[in-house]
């Protein structure tokens, strides 16, 4: 199989993106595949003998990272990038994933889930990524040993083996883990007995993880609640095209864009179901948002003037820290006061110095951020911090006067598919220049 390396950029961590703002936006946008669920799935690959085909895969750096990690297990792949086709021969020859591509992105951890179900074995570099803060994997390897997996961590990698067949039992999480979650999902799938997960965690990807080992033949109760029951026992591959559903960070992004720009978008393709607590926090501030065919198309209708909020991060179905940032420059549009509390992260306030920059008015105290509203921003030049950091960074510049570059964009082609054509495509001033 060909084995295209380049994701439609060149030198792409020296790329800038230079927007002019203060300028409203006309026109429908398509959201992508969801990355946070494309992952998962390319990795699910591995639990089988014989090729998996996906559909509606995003075109970015975390999927160019996992299929090149695959590719380094021995797998063979075709990506059509313009049509979001992969294909994965999973012919796997070495239980690696090394820290040349897992340092890249922290999902690398979900290497661990199916090498350990279906070859009993595993040595997976301990994680890269965004950094926004701890999160830790002691998680994941306290419940591989529970489940009866020899665990060790010497020189930077995991080193799982298991003596004969995993064993299901009772696994609590003492805080939530999204990775965590799916990577027992992958071994409960596999094990012998039942498996009881509780205090799982709820965000759609994980359900969509469920669901996709559900059509393998895995008997699974309880996805999207707290507490997942699964047996294990023999999978069957897939005969058909795997689909990647639409991206609700993507889709709440979209949202925050068209109220920092006061334009009317639609929003086709959208995630609507799953953005509840946003789209409250949204409306509550008083943008217009009208949902069809429930909620995969989105119609934005500007508000005339904006209400000061407060928000807190949760786990799903809470308000996503993932849309913490771009929220947060939204609120310097509303009258008044607001408060955005970071539950999630200890580290996730990096891009208020940045905003600061373009003239915001946010002051931060350890986890709460306190925003002025009826704030002029104007542009400057800026740099990305992390993945969620870049897209609110991008919805500032939009909402500035005058011109900024934005540095350090490769944590936002990790995440969103091209947004910048997209932008383009909307009427947005927005170009990528080599710095």
């Amino acid at each position: 199989m060909e084995n295209p390396a380049d994701c439609g950029r060149t030198a792409a961590s020296m790329d800038a993106l230079r927007i002019t703002g203060n300028k409203r936006l006309a026109g429908r946008v398509q959201v992508s595949g969801s990355k946070n669920t494309a992952l998962p799935f390319l990795f699910a690959s591995l639990l089988f003998d014989q090729e998996v085909a996906f559909e509606n895969v995003p075109r970015l750096w975390d999927v160019e990272t996992t299929l090149k990690l695959l590719q380094e297990m021995g797998c063979e792949y075709q990506w059509d990038k313009e049509q979001g086709r992969v294909r994965i021969l999973p012919r796997v020859r070495q239980k690696t994933a090394s820290y040349d591509w897992v340092k890249k992105m922290r999902a690398g951890i979900l290497a661990l889930g199916p090498l350990v179900a279906k070859f009993g074995e595993a040595r997976v570099s301990l994680p890269g990524g965004c950094a926004i803060g701890a999160r830790p994997v002691n998680f994941h390897l306290e419940a591989l040993k529970r489940l009866g997996a020899q665990v060790e961590v010497e020189e930077g990698y995991i080193l799982a083996s298991v003596p004969s067949r995993l064993k299901g039992c009772s696994i609590v999480f003492p805080e939530v883990s999204v990775t965590g979650t799916e990577n027992v999902l992958f071994w409960g799938a596999f094990a012998e007995g039942e498996t009881v997960i509780e205090n799982a965690a709820q965000e759609p990807e994980v359900v969509a993880l469920g669901k996709l080992l559900q059509s393998f033949g895995a008997r699974i109760e309880g996805l999207g609640t707290s507490v997942v029951k699964l047996v294990g026992g023999p999978l069957r591959a897939p005969q058909q095209s795997i689909s990647i559903p639409s991206d609700r960070i993507e889709t709440g992004t979209w949202i925050s864009i068209a109220m920092a720009t006061q334009s009317a978008l639609e929003i086709t393709h959208a995630a609507g179901a799953e953005l509840g607590s946003v789209l409250k926090a949204f409306r509550q501030m008083g943008l217009g948002i009208e949902e069809q065919e429930q909620g995969r198309i989105l119609k934005i209708t500007p508000g005339e003037s904006y209400e000061a909020v407060a928000v807190e991060t949760e786990p799903y179905p809470g308000f996503p820290t993932d849309m913490q940032a771009q929220v947060l420059v939204n609120m310097c549009q509303s009258q008044g006061v607001s408060h955005m509390r970071e539950n999630i992260f200890e580290n996730r306030f990096m891009h208020v110095a940045e905003l600061r920059r373009l003239g915001a008015r946010i002051e931060t105290e350890g986890n709460l951020a306190r925003v002025e509203g009826l704030t002029r921003l104007k542009g400057a030049p800026m740099m990305a911090t992390d993945l969620r950091a870049s897209a609110s960074l991008v919805v500032a510049a939009l909402m500035a006067e005058g011109t900024s570059t934005i540095s350090r964009i490769y944590h936002l082609d990790r995440g969103y598919d091209r947004l910048d054509l997209k932008l383009q495509n909307l009427g947005a001033d927005v170009t990528r220049v080599a710095q």
